[in-house]
């Protein structure tokens, strides 16, 4: 009877009542987002709400990139596998003079229904070319600065 309760003991000991969530990114991206006002908030009022953004690129304008990741730990017939809780992404478009242009949310349904190219740029490896060769002797120097590895500077 005593192993019985010291083996139950263990078992609701090691079981947790809340769910562990784990979060990558902005917490509450949406509700963040709402704060957001086209051609009123400026990049300065973006990054002190939001932070720095995960990415940005450069085109005609500058578009910044937020993600929110949210898992958790499923059941145990499951064994453990995560679950998506929330995906979410917001892109937003500023201009050359800092303020915002357009705001653009996307949660994890409407990322599932993106289409995605399929094709894939072929490298000819074989063929090199004057930069190719350049860089690659600019890195032997980066990775071996004082010629120890190629044998060129003798010395103990």
């Amino acid at each position: 009877m005593k192993i019985i309760l010291i083996i139950l003991a263990i078992f609701l000991s090691s079981c947790k009542l809340n769910k562990i969530v784990n979060h990558h990114g902005i917490h509450n991206l949406e509700i963040k987002s709402n704060e957001l006002f086209i051609n009123k908030s400026n990049i300065n009022e973006i990054n002190k709400l939001l932070g720095p953004p995960s990415s940005t690129s450069y085109f005609d304008n500058k578009i910044l990139v937020y993600l929110e990741r949210k898992t958790s730990n499923s059941k145990l017939h499951k064994l453990g596998k995560k679950k998506l809780i929330a995906n979410n992404v917001l892109l937003l478009e500023v201009n050359n003079r800092g303020i915002l242009v357009s705001k653009k949310i996307f949660n994890k349904e409407d990322i599932n229904k993106m289409k995605f190219s399929k094709k894939v740029t072929d490298v000819d490896i074989g063929k090199q070319s004057f930069i190719y060769k350049t860089l690659s002797g600019v890195r032997t120097k980066i990775n071996d600065p004082l010629g120890k590895k190629r044998g060129s500077i003798t010395g103990k």
